[in-house]
């Protein structure tokens, strides 16, 4: 049975709330937030205010087109998926709206191609640098084709690709407004641990050892050898998890994009996204994303079996030496991403 279809039945209800435009004042920053007073009519795309690309349909016009929503499952299960959003972030806003008012530095990691009207709000570990490609061929008028051809550093190199906070605030209002938002999540442990593996097991990330590997098993480590203090190269799971949830590392800086939480990364509770695309079902979402910003018959998502990726039977063998406390301590961290995306508590946990 298909992972979406799985979740359909997953899901126990469909609850039509529709998230309020608002406008924040404080930085001067305009942002989107879900509405937890009144019940709002569904945003109309077709409004006049929303202007079509070249007398064609823009990307959000064809999601929210009345016929799709009626005839398609995969609508509706988008549709599913944007209530469960909704419903958390009202069921849980002391949490997830800590703040009312975003300013520029958090629209950094929201991608924007105009020529399709698109904002991709891109998660490390879940597949960002083949969409980070993509977004390349979109937004490159030529310059690329193939977006495997396109080297995966370059992929990640800032000023190939525009970002949200690049704008004046009358821009970020309009794209906001106008444009469709997507972005893409996973089960939060295994993308945990995934993180984990590619920067404190592969020796080439030495930057990570430094910057992050050291300090860890300085705080975390009983007698560490000089060696160890000084390459940070060997930090141990375990160690991770305990830094993680450390109430020091919090009070200090902000997590490193790689484990931060999506909430934190992509502002769902004050940001609409028109779509949530899940690691589970990555290809086929996004082909959907590609078919309604009118690309699909040439350009579809990158296609290919990795040998390291991070599995949940593998994730499983990492928590095994977690304690319990811990446990529940890291569940704590990420819960809104586990309750917002619909992912259920882990069998392996063992939650006090």
């Amino acid at each position: 049975m298909k992972p979406a279809l799985l979740e359909v039945m997953r899901m126990n209800r469909i609850c039509r709330m529709v998230l309020a435009t608002c406008l924040g004042s404080f930085i001067l920053v305009i942002f989107y937030f879900q509405s937890m007073l009144h019940p709002v009519m569904r945003r109309n795309p077709f409004a006049v205010d929303i202007c079509c690309r070249k007398g064609s349909r823009s990307p959000l016009q064809e999601l929210y087109n009345p016929i799709q929503l009626e005839l398609s499952n995969t609508a509706v299960l988008h549709q599913m998926r944007r209530d469960q959003v909704t419903d958390t972030c009202r069921a849980n806003s002391a949490m997830s709206r800590k703040r009312r008012v975003l300013t520029p530095s958090d629209l950094k990691h929201l991608v924007v191609d105009e020529d399709h009207e698109l904002i991709y709000c891109y998660v490390p570990k879940v597949a960002c640098t083949n969409w980070k490609r993509l977004m390349m061929v979109l937004t490159g008028r030529g310059k690329y084709s193939d977006p495997m051809e396109i080297p995966a550093n370059e992929a990640h190199v800032s000023a190939n690709l525009k970002t949200l906070n690049q704008y004046s605030i009358p821009e970020i209002n309009h794209r906001l407004k106008s444009y469709m938002k997507f972005l893409f999540v996973r089960e939060p442990f295994e993308r945990l641990v995934s993180a984990y593996r590619n920067k404190f097991t592969q020796k080439y990330n030495t930057s990570f050892h430094k910057r992050y590997g050291t300090k860890i098993i300085k705080r975390q480590r009983k007698n560490a050898t000089q060696e160890a203090l000084r390459k940070g190269d060997d930090v141990k799971f375990e160690e991770f998890v305990a830094y993680l949830i450390d109430p020091h590392t919090q009070r200090e800086e902000p997590f490193n994009e790689h484990w931060q939480t999506v909430y934190s990364l992509c502002h769902p509770c004050h940001i609409h996204y028109d779509l949530v695309g899940k690691y589970e079902t990555l290809e086929e979402d996004s082909n959907y994303v590609l078919q309604l910003a009118g690309v699909g018959s040439y350009l579809k998502f990158p296609t290919y079996a990795k040998s390291t990726r991070t599995t949940d039977e593998m994730t499983t063998e990492f928590f095994q030496n977690i304690s319990s406390e811990h446990q529940t301590q890291l569940y704590e961290v990420y819960k809104l991403d586990f309750l917002m995306f619909n992912y259920s508590v882990p069998s392996y946990l063992k939650l006090e």
